[in-house]
């Protein structure tokens, strides 16, 4: 499996996920509650991203320097993560649904840019063989986490 296709099955994890969110975060009666669901799906986005930046991004970096978008994929993950992070030190409800609702989208953004953009210059300037490699290691970094 090529690391592109591996990173599209999650992508499509976490909108499942997202769309769990966006569902249960307004019926939400509690800050412990929303600060419960912004930790698990902060726990899960780094462990992507992680994996992302490490297999994929980091290859692509001359790519994405050429094109003056280095630093944006990096930036669009931080602000994920510190939405998330934002959501742990809200003081009230409000604030917090607000700020995981927010995130939401700005993490549906980015999936839609990488699949629409990244994923298809990965295909593009990478080797087919480079690509299955990378898959391999994405299944080997997973296989090592969950057990």
């Amino acid at each position: 499996m090529k690391i592109t296709e591996a990173l599209v099955a999650e992508h499509l994890v976490f909108q499942n996920l997202l769309d769990h969110v966006e569902k249960v975060a307004p019926a939400m009666k509690t800050l412990a509650e929303l600060k419960s669901l912004a930790a698990l799906t902060a726990a899960m986005l780094d462990a992507h991203s992680r994996t992302e930046d490490a297999l994929l991004i980091a290859p692509l970096e001359p790519s994405f320097e050429q094109l003056g978008q280095r630093q944006t994929f990096h930036d669009e993950h931080h602000l994920i993560d510190e939405n998330l992070a934002l959501v742990q030190r809200a003081k009230n409800l409000k604030e917090a649904r607000h700020l995981i609702l927010t995130t939401v989208v700005l993490a549906r953004n980015h999936f839609d840019k990488e699949e629409r953009i990244v994923f298809p210059m990965a295909d593009k300037m990478l080797k087919a063989k480079t690509l299955n490699e990378l898959g391999q290691s994405w299944l080997h970094q997973r296989k090592s986490t969950a057990g």
